[in-house]
């Protein structure tokens, strides 16, 4: 009986909560409507895109839950890095050789970065996501915790359809809003996605465009061909805790390869080439119950922070930047 009552009153206070989200929610969308107007999207748009748009409590469920958060490094790499996804990949580029050879060519992007980044965002196309994005984005724009990022995201979204550059009918994504092989949120849709193919129309969800928009992306924002992203390494005690991040949205200290080694035990088995600027991340640190303070621990340069514009986690680049690694010993 009190088992029946407990039930019945959780159910009576997620009902309830619910209510008041959904109202909450239905405030701030004729608020937002108003602003996008302002903003200089046509009323018919908006009108046409906002009126379906509907609050998503899954969608601040998987905000909450990302495997950043809670992924020990060595098992978030394990699983992006499997064997099975290495053949996936393989599998692909045997298919697509020519077009993703030529994007290499055209944009000096490594064919192998490309098929690791579509390999961990979308496992090469197979989860593209069945979200809403109008409103998955919506429901994190009235979210306060990244209210005014979302709600740009969302109004550049509407600004794309406005122009015709994305069908509104296909917009069917990640709980994040982000869309088609690459992932590209609407930001990064309107800075670098491209018609590839010139058929007039710009198609993520397709290999022509989505290849070539995501090797335009990284190009732009300064990757460099044949430069590494990190190496694994075991730090001496003595290393000044200034010089160890645990953040992927600052990285501090970076200092020459030469002043570094001397907190790095097997600096001379890594090999190291040249004598670029670095830093050092511990990327359980802040994450992991009980994470040792100085292991995992690896020394990043500038191509790995590249990856953190695309993406803030320590771990996804480690991910990425493995997968690549794991492509160029098999292609």
């Amino acid at each position: 009986m009190f088992k029946l009552f407990l039930n019945t009153l959780f159910l009576y206070f997620f009902i309830t909560t619910y209510s008041f989200a959904n109202k909450d929610f239905n405030d701030w969308l004729k608020k937002f409507q108003v602003r996008a107007i302002e903003s200089g999207i046509s009323d018919q748009v908006v009108e046409d895109i906002m009126s379906n748009a509907k609050f998503l409590p899954k969608v601040i469920e998987y905000d909450r839950y990302q495997p950043e958060f809670y992924e020990d490094t060595f098992t978030y790499i394990k699983k992006r890095s499997s064997n099975r996804k290495i053949k996936e990949g393989l599998r692909l580029y045997s298919k697509e050789k020519n077009l993703i050879e030529t994007v290499e060519k055209d944009f000096e992007v490594e064919k192998e970065l490309l098929l690791a980044l579509m390999g961990i965002e979308t496992n090469f196309g197979k989860y593209l996501g069945k979200m809403d994005i109008i409103s998955s984005l919506a429901t994190l724009s009235f979210d306060k915790r990244r209210s005014e990022f979302f709600t740009e995201e969302l109004l550049i979204l509407l600004k794309l359809v406005d122009k015709n550059i994305i069908n509104k009918d296909i917009l069917y994504g990640s709980w994040a809003g982000a869309f088609g092989n690459f992932q590209f949120m609407p930001r990064t849709i309107r800075n670098y996605a491209i018609d590839y193919n010139n058929n007039k129309t710009i198609e993520l969800k397709k290999i022509e465009d989505s290849f070539a928009s995501a090797a335009n992306y990284l190009k732009t924002i300064g990757w460099r061909k044949n430069q590494p992203c990190f190496y694994k390494i075991e730090l001496k005690e003595n290393i000044p805790k200034k010089y160890l991040n645990s953040s992927a949205r600052n990285i501090k200290n970076k200092k020459k390869v030469s002043f570094l080694k001397r907190y790095i035990k097997d600096f001379e088995k890594i090999g190291i080439k040249d004598n670029p600027k670095a830093a050092i991340i511990i990327p359980d640190k802040d994450i992991i119950p009980g994470a040792e303070t100085l292991s995992p621990a690896y020394i990043i340069f500038e191509n790995y922070e590249k990856i953190l514009n695309w993406n803030r986690s320590l771990r996804f680049a480690l991910a990425v930047c493995t997968l690549k690694e794991s492509f160029e010993n098999e292609i």
